[in-house]
């Protein structure tokens, strides 16, 4: 992954990953900003299921209906892939042993995800569920759209982090 500046914005992080490319197909500016939408959304169902315990039937028809349209940080998020999004918060559920057991391969010795921030959690299984589920995402794609958005709550350390795991997660699920 290339260095890139910490996006100063909501905005910018979405006009950054406007770029992602569906492997062997082009998405329309509409579709990848749709996609980059869910993806945000889908880290913050993750965490918000985390916190509260809801299920997740309730929180693809909380987010679905009250959240694709709202916004991050004052900034409209636009029309976003709820599909995708579905997709994403019901299998990640359906696999978490699976994804989380993917993650906890790639963290250090003696480090267990428990001790990982929950949002950080969140983007780490976002980014495991589609390098693990949806192959016909490349991972390249994958990867530099979790990196962003872990630069937009975080900084370079934590971006740094999840670009490492998330590559390392490729390698062994690819």
């Amino acid at each position: 992954m290339t260095e890139s500046p910490k996006p100063q914005s909501l905005k910018e992080v979405m006009e950054h990953l406007n770029t992602a490319e569906v492997k062997g197909k082009t998405l329309s500016a509409r579709d990848k900003q749709a996609r980059t939408v869910a993806r945000l959304v889908l880290v913050q169902a993750l965490y918000q299921m985390e916190l509260t315990g809801q299920g997740v039937e309730t929180i693809v028809r909380e987010f679905s209906d009250f959240r694709f349209d709202g916004d991050l940080e004052g900034e409209p998020l636009g029309e976003g892939d709820i599909d995708f999004f579905s997709e994403g918060l019901r299998t990640v559920v359906k696999e978490q042993s699976t994804i989380d057991r993917n993650i906890a391969e790639r963290l250090a010795a003696g480090w267990r995800l428990d001790r990982i921030d929950t949002t950080l959690r969140a983007i780490l299984r976002s980014g495991a569920w589609e390098l693990g589920f949806r192959k016909d995402i490349g991972k390249e794609v994958v990867i530099n759209e979790y990196v962003e958005i872990a630069k937009a709550f975080f900084g370079e350390t934590e971006a740094k982090f999840v670009n490492g795991a998330l590559d390392g997660i490729a390698r062994d699920v690819r």
